[in-house]
């Protein structure tokens, strides 16, 4: 290879490697991570198989679970005991504090999860 197809093959590998890094940062900038306050109170949870079934489930301050906590467990099949916000959703924690469920925000106060089963989750902000 001569110097100039060389320096034409470097010039492309740090070019590629500017793009991939603008475009890492320019996501990572554009998911804000909610405050805490911000997701506590009232939920309501359906199971999209099951539109008539539902539950209500608090988020509390501190990171913990309330009203609601023991359909969750039932429904996921784990027992969650916390929540915490992502940037991109809300991690449901389980006894050990590591993620049980990840609910992926959809829009502003509604999110969905998988279940193992293949099953979708939506938590959904209750009207107050």
């Amino acid at each position: 290879m001569n110097p100039h197809t060389l320096c034409c093959q470097a010039a492309l590998r740090l070019l590629a490697m500017l793009t991939m890094f603008y475009g890492a940062m320019t996501m990572a900038s554009s998911l804000r991570l909610a405050d805490p306050s911000e997701l506590v109170g009232h939920w309501q949870l359906q199971q999209a198989a099951q539109p008539g079934e539902s539950c209500t489930l608090d988020l509390l301050q501190g990171s913990a679970l309330g009203d609601g906590v023991e359909c969750l467990s039932r429904w996921i099949g784990e027992t969650a005991v916390g929540w915490f916000p992502e940037p991109d959703g809300i991690s449901i924690t389980g006894r050990e504090g590591s993620r049980v469920i990840f609910f992926s925000r959809q829009q502003e106060g509604r999110y969905e999860a998988r279940l193992k089963s293949d099953g979708l989750i939506v938590l959904q902000r209750a009207a107050n």
